[in-house]
């Protein structure tokens, strides 16, 4: 579906083609959808709406959803927290939120609480200045949070945040949720908008703005840059365009008219740090094949080299025989005291569903959620250490740690790669 008229505030909007002499005339039915509350921002006058048929109807529906929850909520300050390692597509639509919300008076401040380490992400941030700010648990309690009406979740649903036991604990609301994984939580929000099918978040908020509740224009630096992150995210999160779908393809096709190309090829001509270059040299150092999985252990990391996991990971599904790799580590934050095993997994397999194999092979915690999930060709896992953590300052305690989880989480996966039962068929 093509709609080439703006959608304004006081009418609906009717798209009619007018007859060519030259060809023979074809009935043609005017189309016309019409926002139910009237203060809707104005679209962008050429070309607003590229929706293809199936996502038309539900972008609109869940546009009109998310307006009037804004409007309830005008004037309100909302905190937008993400993943405690936040990547392009969560960076690109917090900002998104920030700046639709903004049309409602809300005040709205982007927080995590672990790292940016991959070196596209730190090249995002500052290329951009996209408005994001980091609190540790440690940062919340010097926080009033009484002063903030509500919170919102974006490419995540809090099971990855270390601040969402504290916000709830502070009586805070959840009043929007945005998400493309698969339900992992029983979270009630005022607005929900979950698509599992879809491969980028990035996608969803491209689709708000289409439909209207975010006029984009090319002249404004801070749109233009919006739209750079948009792109990043979706490309990032569709593996360069090649996993995307229709809807993806459309809303970057939209986003074309307002990104700004040399500011994403600088983003994404970022080098890769020295840690990380060594993070994947001990990935290829440790690793096993097996049935055409490669898993490697790569031990202890830095809190901020979290990212040079799942760079490992990219690294080592290239490997020739090897359509599946899972690589983990005991991530260490010296300033927290805490301790984390993540692990990342790729695969160029399209039978193997990454999400039920991390599922599947880690199982849940106490509270019945789960270790980890994924999506298309791509997954990660976190497993708290909770009463192990720390002491590594005796070497041969640490070792024998790592050595314990190491052996486990091998057995948990090569249960899966080698199984009696065949739960994950081979090809």
């Amino acid at each position: 579906m093509y709609l080439n008229s703006p959608i304004t505030q006081f009418e609906s909007l009717s798209s009619t083609t007018e007859p060519n002499p030259e060809e023979p005339e074809i009935e043609k039915t005017p189309v016309e959808v019409s926002f139910k509350t009237p203060s809707l921002p104005p679209s962008v006058g050429e070309g607003a709406i590229y929706l293809n048929n199936r996502g038309n109807s539900l972008a609109l529906q869940k546009s009109e959803e998310l307006q009037r929850t804004l409007l309830a909520h005008r004037h309100d300050r909302q905190l937008v927290i993400l993943q405690d390692f936040p990547d392009p597509d969560a960076l690109s639509c917090a900002w998104a939120y920030q700046l639709i919300a903004q049309q409602y008076d809300i005040k709205c401040e982007i927080i995590y609480a672990g790292a940016l380490s991959h070196q596209e992400n730190i090249a995002l941030v500052r290329l951009t200045n996209l408005p994001i700010q980091r609190w540790t648990p440690q940062t919340l309690k010097t926080k009033d949070l009484s002063c903030y009406q509500g919170f919102v979740l974006i490419d995540n649903q809090g099971t990855t945040s270390q601040l969402l036991s504290a916000v709830q604990q502070a009586g805070i609301p959840l009043i929007v949720l945005v998400d493309h994984h698969s339900i992992q939580g029983d979270l009630q929000s005022e607005f929900e908008d979950i698509r599992p099918y879809v491969r980028a978040t990035a996608t969803i908020f491209t689709q708000y703005l289409q439909t209207g509740l975010l006029a984009l224009d090319s002249s404004i630096n801070q749109h233009v840059k919006c739209a750079t992150a948009l792109m990043h995210g979706l490309r990032s999160d569709t593996d360069r365009l090649m996993q995307a779908q229709e809807e993806d393809f459309m809303a970057a096709a939209y986003l074309s008219r307002f990104y700004d190309a040399q500011l994403l090829n600088a983003i994404l001509q970022a080098n890769r740090s020295k840690r990380v270059m060594d993070v994947i040299e001990r990935s290829l150092k440790n690793r096993i094949v097996q049935n055409n999985f490669s898993i490697a252990g790569v031990g202890y990391l830095r809190y901020e080299d979290r990212d040079a996991i799942p760079q490992a990971a990219d690294f080592l599904v290239t490997e020739e025989n090897v359509h599946t790799a899972v690589v983990y580590g005991i991530v260490h934050d010296e300033d927290e005291e805490l301790e984390i095993v993540i692990g990342s997994l790729r695969t160029s397999k399209l039978t193997l569903d990454p999400d039920e194999f991390i599922k599947e092979a880690f199982g849940q915690d106490s509270a019945g959620r789960f270790f980890g999930g994924g999506r298309t060709s791509a997954g990660g896992f976190e497993i708290p250490m909770g009463f192990l953590s720390g002491s590594n300052e005796n070497s041969a305690y640490a070792k024998m740690k790592w050595e314990v989880f190491d052996a486990q989480i091998k057995q948990k996966l090569l249960r899966l790669v080698n199984p009696r039962d065949n739960p994950i068929q081979s090809e």
